[in-house]
Formats: structure tokens, sequence, C-alpha cells
């Protein structure tokens, strides 16, 4: 499972598929994963209250997702995915309001934060 953030109103737009302004600047789609998608909320969009989670499985995806430096790098070298063309609707498994806590940060959606891992399979 890999996170992207976004504004409710892009979400609201989507037919098909999704697609972020960052892949006509950067050529592709910012995400995280579960233990870093608080890095970039906390650092680009501190107290916004109009953001969404979405929950994506890779394995939707029709487009090449490459674990790369943060653009731009994060100071402690974290890897992030990045989605390289957009984001089919049906590789959307979950939506989450993303509110930000009274202090303006962000933490992970119970939903998500709370979930088990799967199981590893041998």
């Amino acid at each position: 499972m890999i996170l992207h953030i976004c504004p409710e109103a892009d979400w609201a737009r989507t037919t098909r598929a999704y697609y972020s302004r960052s892949l006509d600047t950067v050529g592709f789609i910012h995400c995280a994963d579960p233990g870093t998608a608080h890095l970039p909320a906390n650092a680009l969009y501190a107290g916004r209250t109009d953001l969404l989670l979405l929950e994506i499985d890779p394995a939707c995806l029709d487009v090449p997702v490459r674990w790369e430096e943060g653009n731009p790098p994060h100071p402690a070298r974290i890897w992030f995915p990045h989605v390289y063309g957009p984001i089919r609707v049906d590789a959307v498994v979950g939506v989450h309001p993303f509110p930000p806590e009274p202090d303006g940060t962000f933490k992970l959606p119970a939903a998500i934060a709370n979930r088990e891992p799967p199981p590893n399979v041998p």
C-alpha cells in the first residue's frame, strides 16, 4: 500500500484516473508509505483542512512506481514511492479524510494506522 495526499477538490474532479499537477512539473505523482506520510504532510500542508489521503494498491497500477529520494531529498535520506503516470481510480482502495491535529500537524488516520499488516507468505 502507498499513500498520496491530495486536496478534496482535486479528488472530486477525478473520473477514471487521478492526475496530480506534479505529473506536468516533475513527471510523477508524489506518494509515501504509512511510516512516512506524515513527513510531507507536515512539511508541505501544515494546518490545511481540505486534504484527503488516498490509499493506493500499487499492484493495480498500470504505470511504473519507483522508490526514489524525495523531491527535494529528505535530510534523513528517506526514499518515497513515485508514481510515473495517472493513478487509475480502481487502484485507489481507500479515501480517508486527512485533517490536521489541533497543533496543525498530521498523523495517519486510525483506519490506516491500526490496520494489521498482511502476513508474510513464505
